[in-house]
């Protein structure tokens, strides 16, 4: 399955082609579950983001003069060859980040190919506002795109967070410098050639491939890019906003998480249970929406706590193109090495591991694959660092709770707020324990139920700004307000 992939040079795409760097250099692009390299990622700089940038420069004024409903057909048509290829874009998702071929074909791809669609006919009903001053005056207020925008995403769902940050920047009028990560670089590629088949106009869609601290930062302060939209972790948010403030760029900042998941002794337990499974543990814990701190509430938290783990050591940690395995690899050695961090720190904070809490040898080959057992621990204080910091991995504590005010107490404790997950059958608790919550978004009764229609982003150390629905158009505009005396 590998043998013809491996060494292949993946291209930039600037200015409508598929261009090598201009240093003619490359890094290497790691298969997860083999622990091996399959692929070369451009090693880009500077030279390739002012390359690219003045592709959309020259490309802004006719793309954002295009009228809608044209740049909408050629949106819809993106969508669309993403659905034609969804095997190849999922193989290649998982064969770039190590998640369960299953995973991919069923969340990754088509949420990829909905964000495109949900852009291109959203920007057909986007309105603009008026306001009457009586007889006096009337007021209506214009958006119109800024220029270029610089979208860099993150590894964790490469193709579904890429094209949830180009595909409103792109359909409102912008023009986009976008930077996928280096570590799961694929599928941005791919998209490429589908670009130039579904006719998108060069340089209105640059891709530049590269380290972070080369095309990410070359972004960050390009003079010539106005509007940077992050996702990724705190502290290179923080270090984007130290570079991009005192230029006065548009900034949003999807950040990290270390989200709590409520569940209350009056919850539907199995629906609850089998929730919990997935938000703990789906795509090996990476992703910024998992519930990583359980609260149980006293009454059935040893009936919640057996159960959890019982199910937990069933899961199927194997090769992400097996049917029947539940969790693939994680991203990278590194990332591999840093989640066993956390978990041997905590059993020096006195934490039990319940279940899990070291790698996972598969045979064949995968043997040199990152594998990681989905780990539970138990007896951690709520402050403690375990607790406290993100680990981005499949590792969750599990902690027993009396009252709503300790657990919304414990709840709000950390530098983060972008979600949390409520579970009980009283909605007047429900409702009260949501509008406390330090979080920007509360799922009761679910989780990872999404409508794109939404504002999506986190407060404190998550984030900056609000993505999705409407939000999205009126971050990639600018507002102008006009005033005609009657």
């Amino acid at each position: 399955m590998f043998q013809n992939r491996i060494m292949e040079k993946i291209a930039n795409y600037i200015n409508g082609e598929m261009v090598a760097p201009i240093s003619n250099t490359y890094i290497d692009n790691f298969n997860p579950s083999i622990g091996a390299v399959y692929s070369l990622i451009p090693d880009s700089d500077e030279k390739d983001i002012d390359l690219a940038t003045k592709a959309a420069q020259a490309a802004f004024p006719l793309w954002s003069k295009t009228p809608k409903e044209k740049r909408a057909r050629v949106l819809q048509k993106l969508a669309y060859l993403i659905e034609a290829n969804l095997d190849r874009f999922a193989e290649a998702e998982s064969r770039d980040n190590g998640k369960p071929l299953s995973l991919a074909k069923r969340v990754d791809i088509p949420r990829a190919a909905a964000n495109f669609n949900f852009y291109a006919t959203g920007v057909l009903h986007y309105a603009s506002e008026a306001h009457q001053m009586e007889d006096i005056a009337i007021n209506y207020t214009t958006r119109e795109p800024i220029g270029v925008c610089g979208c860099i995403s993150p590894w964790n769902l490469p193709l579904y967070l890429f094209s949830w940050k180009i595909a409103p920047a792109l359909a409102i009028g912008n023009t986009v410098v976008a930077k996928p990560s280096e570590v799961t670089p694929y599928t941005a590629f791919l998209l490429s050639e589908l670009c130039i088949e579904a006719g998108l106009p060069k340089g209105v869609l640059n891709i530049v491939h590269g380290l972070g601290h080369k095309v990410g930062a070359a972004i960050t302060k390009h003079p010539d890019i106005p509007v940077i939209s992050f996702t990724g972790g705190t502290v290179t948010g923080a270090e984007i906003a130290r570079t991009a403030g005192p230029m006065f760029k548009k900034l949003s900042l999807e950040l990290g998480g270390k989200n709590p998941n409520i569940i209350f002794d009056d919850c539907d337990f199995e629906n609850a249970l089998s929730t919990t499974m997935h938000s703990s543990f789906a795509n090996q814990g990476q992703i910024c929406l998992c519930g990583s701190r359980i609260f149980v509430q006293r009454g059935i938290y040893e009936k919640f706590r057996d159960a959890f783990v019982e199910k937990t050591q069933e899961l199927i940690v194997g090769n992400p193109f097996d049917a029947d395995s539940n969790l693939g690899a994680v991203v990278s050695q590194s990332h591999m090495e840093k989640v066993l961090s956390y978990v041997a720190l905590a059993k020096e904070e006195g934490g039990t591991v319940l279940t899990g809490g070291h790698q996972v040898k598969l045979e064949g080959e995968q043997e040199n694959g990152w594998y990681l057992a989905p780990t539970i621990i138990e007896g951690l204080s709520f402050d403690c660092r375990t607790n406290q910091e993100e680990i981005f991995g499949p590792v969750v504590t599990i902690m027993p709770f009396d009252t709503v005010e300790e657990v919304l107490y414990m709840a709000n404790s950390t530098k983060y707020g972008l979600a949390s997950t409520v579970w009980t059958q009283d909605i007047t608790k429900a409702h009260n324990v949501a509008a406390q919550l330090h979080s920007g978004i509360v799922w009761v009764n679910t989780w990872l139920l999404r409508d794109l229609r939404t504002p999506f982003g986190g407060v404190k150390a998550s984030g900056v700004g609000r993505e999705g629905g409407f939000n999205a158009f009126e971050f990639f505009t600018e507002p102008k307000n006009i005033c005609i005396k009657l």
